[in-house]
């Protein structure tokens, strides 16, 4: 029942992070001070983009990138914010996933490990069980040993005053 649950609760929150997602990216282009920050970050992810593309396709890298436009560069900054909001979301919800798994697995283990415990106790109590029936065995073969013939064919109704004598009627 838990893990359904869990799961469309992961489901929905994935589901629900891409309206908070695009809102994100409509406020972060409306804030001043937020513009400018990421533009800058815009701006470096261009460089460095452009920087690794131009080395994977054997260009020159020594060369002047030119900078984003403002609107591109604001553009560029708020898929990435975007993105990166939904893609921490998914980790988040991997993350508690993956704890939520090895929970499971522990509460197994430990599960596991108490039967086995268990088991072994039952099984010294069953030895130690074997070895007093043995023992009273041993003590049994001793006594009909001890007894003769008549020890080893009536166990119960030999008395040691006896001396293995039937009784005659008078």
């Amino acid at each position: 029942m838990a893990l359904p649950v869990a799961k469309l609760g992961t489901l929905l929150l994935r589901t629900l992070s891409k309206p908070i997602a695009s809102r994100l990216k409509s406020q972060a282009a409306v804030h001043p001070k937020f513009r400018d920050f990421i533009i800058s970050i815009a701006q470096m992810n261009h460089r460095i983009t452009t920087r690794i593309q131009r080395r994977i396709y054997g260009h020159a890298t020594n060369v002047e990138i030119r900078p984003l436009d403002e609107q591109k560069a604001v553009q560029a900054a708020t898929d990435l914010i975007g993105e990166g909001f939904i893609f921490s979301v998914a980790v988040a919800a991997l993350i508690f996933e993956v704890q939520r798994s090895a929970r499971s697995e522990a509460r197994k283990e430990e599960a596991r490990k108490q039967e086995l415990e268990e088991l072994k106790q039952r099984e010294e109590s069953l030895a130690k069980d074997l070895e007093d029936l043995k023992l009273k065995l041993d003590e049994l073969e001793r006594i009909a040993k001890g007894r003769g013939l008549s020890g080893i064919l009536n166990f119960k109704g030999v008395s040691g005053s006896d001396g293995g004598k039937a009784a005659t009627p008078a």
